[in-house]
C-alpha cells in the first residue's frame, strides 16, 4: 500500500513539473505577455514616482500691469522668482486678460490694478487682483493659497511695505469657471474621455483579432476589398456605441450632477466624433500588432495607463515634469479632456480649441496611416 502511494505521489509531482515547463515554454513564446508583465509594473514605478505631482508647480500665469511703478516690478519678479507661478504672458488689456484663461493658456491671471502702489502707501488696503482657471480645483487651491504670501515677502523685502503682522493689500482671488471647486465638474467631462479611450480601443482591438482567431478573416480577405475600407468597416459601427456612451456620461452629468454645457453642444459632438474615430485608429493599430484577444487586452491597457495617468484626469497636466507633459501631448485624451471641460465648463469656441483639435486629427491621421500599412503587409 505504501509503495502504491509513493509511486502515485511520485507520478503527481512528475507530472506537474512537466505541466510547470510546458507553461514556462509558452511563456517564453508568448513575447507580448512576457513583455507586459515586466513594463505594466516599471511603467507604473516610473510615472507614480517621477511624473505624478499632487502640489504641482511652474504653472502658466499671465499678469496684466495697469500700471508701471516699482511695487508693480516688485510683484512681477516675485511671481516669476517662484516655482508655484510661471509667468508666460504679459497681458496688454483686460481683453487679452480674459482670452489667455479662456483658451486654456494660461492657469492663473494676475492683474496689478492702476494706483495700487499710491494705495498702498497710503494705507487704503489695495486689491491684488487674480483669477485662477478652477475647472481643476487641485491645481488652482495650493497657488492661489501661497500667491498672498509670496507677494508680502518680495514687498517686505524690497522695503515697499513694513514688517507688520498684517499686509496692507488684499488678494481678491476670482476661481472662474468653477467657483465652488466642485470636483464633479473636473470629473465628470474628463471622464467622458476616460471611458471612451479605455472601450474604444478594446473594442476594436478585439474586433479584429477576434475575426482572426476564428479564420473569418481570410474569407473577409478574399473578398475584393481594400485594407482602408476593412478599416473603415471596422471602426464606423462603434462611432455609433461611442457616441451613445458620450450622451450617457453627459446626461447623467447634467441631470444629477449640475455639470453645465456652456459651449456649442454641435461643436461637443463633432470633436467627440474627432476623438472617439482617434481611439478607433490606435485600437485598429493594436489589433495589426498583436495575435490573439489576449494580446490585444494587454496592448490595449499598455496604452490605457499613461493615459488616465499623464492626461491631467486625476493628477494636474501643469504640476508634470517637462518630460512627462511631452508624453502627455502624444495621446489623445490629453486633447479632448482640454476640450471637454473648455466647452462645458467655460464655453470655449472651435477658435478657442484650434492647438488641441489639431493634434487630435494629426493623431488620428498618424495612427490610420500605420494601420492601413501594417494591414496591407498582412495581406502580403
Amino acid at each position: 500500500m505504501s509503495a502504491a502511494n509513493d509511486m502515485a505521489s511520485r507520478g503527481f509531482w512528475l507530472r506537474t513539473r512537466a505541466m510547470l515547463i510546458k507553461e514556462f515554454i509558452q511563456l517564453k513564446r508568448d513575447r507580448m505577455s512576457f513583455g507586459m508583465i515586466i513594463m505594466i509594473p516599471l511603467m507604473q514605478l516610473v510615472l507614480f514616482g517621477y511624473a505624478i505631482n499632487t502640489t504641482p508647480r511652474d504653472l502658466p500665469t499671465a499678469v496684466l500691469l495697469q500700471e508701471t511703478s516699482d511695487v508693480g516690478r516688485s510683484i512681477l519678479a516675485a511671481l516669476k522668482n517662484t516655482r508655484y507661478f510661471k509667468v508666460t504672458h504679459i497681458a496688454h488689456s483686460a481683453a487679452e486678460f480674459d482670452r489667455l484663461l479662456a483658451s486654456g493658456t494660461v492657469l492663473f491671471a494676475v492683474e496689478i490694478p492702476a494706483n495700487f502702489e499710491r494705495s498702498l502707501r497710503r494705507g487704503d488696503r489695495p486689491a491684488l487682483l487674480v483669477a485662477a482657471d478652477a475647472t481643476d480645483p487641485v491645481a488652482a487651491g495650493s497657488a492661489l493659497g501661497a500667491l498672498g504670501t509670496i507677494v508680502t515677502t518680495a514687498l517686505r523685502n524690497d522695503h515697499a511695505i513694513p514688517d507688520t503682522t498684517a499686509p496692507p493689500f488684499e488678494v481678491r482671488a476670482h476661481a472662474r469657471y468653477n467657483p465652488a471647486a466642485s470636483t464633479a465638474l473636473n470629473i465628470v467631462p474628463g471622464l467622458v474621455g476616460t471611458i471612451l479611450t479605455m472601450t474604444m480601443l478594446i473594442f476594436t482591438a478585439l474586433s479584429v483579432t477576434r475575426e482572426i482567431e476564428r479564420g473569418t478573416m481570410e474569407s473577409l480577405l478574399s473578398m475584393p476589398i481594400k485594407p482602408v475600407e476593412v478599416m473603415f468597416g471596422k471602426i464606423v459601427p462603434y462611432v455609433l456605441v461611442g457616441f451613445i456612451q458620450a450622451f450617457l456620461i453627459i446626461g447623467i452629468g447634467v441631470s444629477l450632477f449640475g455639470v453645465p454645457i456652456l459651449g456649442n453642444v454641435l461643436t461637443l459632438a463633432l470633436l467627440s466624433t474627432l476623438f472617439i474615430t482617434t481611439n478607433l485608429s490606435i485600437g485598429y493599430t493594436f489589433s495589426t500588432i498583436v495575435q490573439n484577444q489576449l494580446q490585444a487586452m494587454q496592448l490595449s491597457m499598455m496604452f490605457f495607463l499613461p493615459s488616465i495617468l499623464l492626461s491631467g484626469f486625476m493628477f494636474p497636466f501643469a504640476g508634470m515634469p517637462v518630460w512627462a507633459q511631452y508624453l502627455g501631448e502624444g495621446l489623445p485624451l490629453t486633447h479632448y479632456i482640454r476640450i471637454v471641460r473648455a466647452i462645458m465648463l467655460k464655453g470655449a469656441t472651435l477658435q478657442n480649441l484650434q492647438y488641441d483639435t489639431i493634434a487630435l486629427i494629426a493623431l488620428m491621421l498618424l495612427a490610420m496611416t500605420i494601420a492601413v500599412t501594417r494591414f496591407r503587409r498582412t495581406l502580403d
